[in-house]
């Protein structure tokens, strides 16, 4: 059990990694919004966070 809590911690420490990289400071602020909304079952953080994150996957250029 605790090798797995590890695997899924890693594997969500390197996607905050990408995230970084690839979009800055905006697709963190968007990854964290969206996991705040879904762990606080609150739909309004996390549909802000998605619909940034979206924008954000959507730009020309970053292909």
């Amino acid at each position: 059990m605790p090798l797995i809590a590890l695997v899924l911690a890693t594997f969500a420490v390197g996607f905050e990694q990408l995230v970084a990289w690839h979009f800055g400071a905006m697709g963190v602020i968007a990854l964290v919004l969206l996991s705040i909304g879904i762990k606080a079952k609150n739909p309004t953080c996390a549909g802000i966070g998605a619909v940034v994150l979206a924008l954000l996957l959507m730009q020309p250029g970053t292909g």
